[in-house]
């Protein structure tokens, strides 16, 4: 089970007016089943983790995921239970020109870079954003400019973490050498957690003897608040004053902090933003937002939470409008309020996904992440 990011109270979101995040391929999607509840029994995980000294927020995020698994969830959400979302907001008409930007707010401000994923896919072993993407430069180097010139233009350090898994931190580390000023900063990084791998046949922890490293995947970025909050981190900041932090993903280098965007969601006392875009045929197999219909609340459903005889609906882009970029907005305090009153979590539905043990060998243990 892999914990999906927090769902904001109704809100708008916010739309900008071009695709700039192309959609990942679906991955994992549920077939048409009945749900059927099966025997699981969290304390072996309880203690497979313990061991692995995890926190106790990482541990009961999962012990709730791995409950509604067990439970007989299937972590779909039904075409029939959404409605499309009509219109969103727009930064070119609606922010842009309308608020006086405050660089006052960047005090209070820290723009966290998700840095948690390998280039498997692309043929590498390390960090996906240790791809060389132009000339000699990575993602990570491009990302490291655009900080520095974001400190130099607006005349403040502005705070700057990057989000590494226990695949990640490594190489990015030794990478960041090339740039002192970040790397001697004590906050420059947040270790994503960890989880166990469910056994398909037993739901108890998979084992794999011959890598147990391969027992464990990453949690996915609702991770994001468990680790803030599990680390420290997050009572950290908020006692250094930080209140706005600005998340996206380490390999969308058009995901840059916006002083008219960081001002109106101020202004606004919103809780959380979410930047969408317009879906476009090439984005059709990515997840969308949609309009809980018993209650009106925003939701994302992501491609892994489709069944199939919903396909059709989900991939009309002419029905589900918007996708979400993963560019977040997040108010640190009232994150912390909502956690401190879940009992240090944050309560977020359940994607499934269907993979084996060791994911180069099929023949290998399935297991559910």
């Amino acid at each position: 089970p892999k914990p999906q990011q927090p769902q904001p109270q109704p809100q708008p979101q916010l739309r900008r007016e071009s695709s700039r995040n192309p959609a990942a391929a679906r991955k994992g999607r549920q077939p048409k089943q009945a749900s059927l509840t099966m025997a699981g029994n969290f304390e072996a995980f309880r203690a497979k983790m313990q061991a692995e000294g995890l926190s106790q927020s990482v541990v009961s995020s999962f012990e709730a995921v791995y409950s509604s698994l067990v439970g007989g969830a299937s972590g779909t959400i039904p075409e029939a239970s959404i409605d499309p979302v009509p219109s969103l907001p727009s930064l070119e008409s609606d922010i842009y020109g309308n608020v006086s930007s405050n660089s006052s707010l960047l005090q209070q401000t820290v723009v966290l870079k998700l840095n948690g994923g390998l280039g498997t896919s692309m043929g590498l072993d390390k960090a996906k954003s240790l791809l060389t993407v132009k000339g000699v430069d990575t993602f990570l180097d491009l990302t490291a400019q655009q900080v520095m010139r974001m400190r130099e233009d607006f005349g403040c350090k502005v705070r700057f973490m990057l989000m590494n898994s226990f695949s990640t931190s490594d190489d990015t580390l030794a990478f960041l050498a090339k740039y002192p000023a970040l790397l001697t900063d004590p906050n420059i990084e947040l270790l994503q957690n960890k989880v166990p791998k469910v056994d398909k046949s037993t739901m108890e922890p998979a084992t794999y003897e011959v890598n147990p490293k391969l027992e464990w995947c990453p949690p996915g970025h609702g991770d994001l608040y468990a680790a803030l909050y599990g680390s420290g981190k997050l009572d950290q900041l908020l006692e250094e004053g930080v209140r706005y932090m600005f998340v996206s993903n380490s390999d969308n280098l058009g995901a840059t902090l916006d002083l008219d965007l960081l001002t109106y969601f101020a202004q606004s006392e919103k809780p959380f933003l979410m930047e969408c875009c317009q879906r476009t045929e090439n984005d059709k197999k990515g997840g969308h937002l949609a309009l809980r219909k018993t209650d009106s609340q925003l939701i994302l459903r992501e491609s892994a939470m489709c069944a199939d005889e919903d396909e059709a609906s989900f991939q009309d882009v002419t029905r589900h409008q918007f996708f979400n970029t993963n560019n977040l907005w997040v108010r640190l305090d009232i994150l912390k309020q909502v956690m401190d009153a879940n009992g240090g979590m944050m309560p977020l539905p359940m994607i499934k996904n269907s993979k084996t043990v060791n994911p180069k060998d099929s023949s290998s243990t399935p297991v559910f992440q």
